[in-house]
């Protein structure tokens, strides 16, 4: 039974002429468990060649993606404090410093202004590495101003979700972003200007209960994860089962809720094609 055995006769590699993959080379799709390389993943904008599975993408790659050419940031400077002098295992500061370090982001949002498809629009974008996309003080003040901006300068606005929900660390000053950016929404309709969502996995929480769903037009990826509380609370609250994928952007477009399912890599062209509608005369 030597067979079953390691003996020391088999053939060796040594450490020098092994096939090392660096780390993060490959990636293993979260949608079908293949794997592929990373330079196949960002050749085809972080969606699966074989799924079409969709995976997260920071607020720099939208932007590089949707905007013409050159576009210009706002808003980076802003970095969120500890007002309520919240501790846990470790302060919120301290995890606010950490993350900043890690991720090399202020905050859980960005905003640009640039060109798409030659019509001028200002996004916002929000990042989920960044403590789960959570929306506190500086997300909502980033979506606020950059909805400001497209008033002010009489262009439409663009907000790229993806986010767990409000940040409890800030309490209710975090709930506080829902009121905020949705007055400037008013002010944006009033204006006559268009407001675009691309709901991205996931939505859920604070921001899918204001901005998130009071767009003009309502576009997601597709299996996106969109919601207010998860299928738990909601299956104890409810007390009986939920449909199979009831937080889809497949079912919600089934039920109404969003307007378009769109592919990451036809998205420019989409934005791009619904902006002439709305401001060719």
């Amino acid at each position: 039974m030597s067979w079953f055995k390691r003996t020391s006769a088999g053939i060796k590699t040594q450490r020098s002429q092994q096939n090392d993959i660096p780390e993060g080379q490959w990636v293993k799709c979260q949608g079908c468990s293949e794997t592929i390389t990373r330079r196949e993943l960002e050749r085809q904008l972080l969606v699966c060649s074989r799924c079409d599975y969709h995976f997260k993408m920071s607020p720099t790659g939208y932007f590089n993606l949707l905007f013409d050419g050159e576009y210009e940031l706002f808003d980076e400077n802003i970095i969120s404090s500890d007002p309520l002098q919240f501790t846990d295992q470790k302060s919120y500061k301290d995890r606010l410093e950490a993350t900043r370090k890690k991720t090399g982001l202020q905050d859980a949002a960005k905003a640009a202004v640039g060109e798409v498809g030659g019509y001028p629009i200002s996004v916002s974008a929000m990042d989920f590495t960044f403590i789960g996309g959570s929306m506190g003080s500086v997300v909502g003040e980033i979506v606020a101003r950059s909805i400001k901006r497209a008033y002010e300068k009489k262009i439409p606005a663009l907000v790229i979700t993806q986010s767990g929900g409000a940040r409890m660390m800030e309490g209710a000053l975090s709930l506080m972003q829902m009121a905020k950016t949705s007055a400037h929404l008013t002010k944006l309709s009033e204006a006559g200007l268009p407001f675009f969502v691309l709901l991205t996995n996931p939505t859920t929480g604070g921001v899918t209960a204001s901005f998130a769903m009071l767009g003009d037009i309502h576009l997601a990826e597709p299996g996106a994860l969109i919601g207010f509380a998860g299928p738990r609370v909601i299956r104890e609250t409810m007390g009986q089962d939920l449909p199979e994928g009831f937080q889809t952007s497949e079912f919600l477009l089934e039920k109404g809720y969003i307007d378009r399912i769109v592919d990451r890599r036809k998205l420019k062209g989409e934005l791009a094609h619904l902006l002439a509608l709305f401001l060719s005369k």
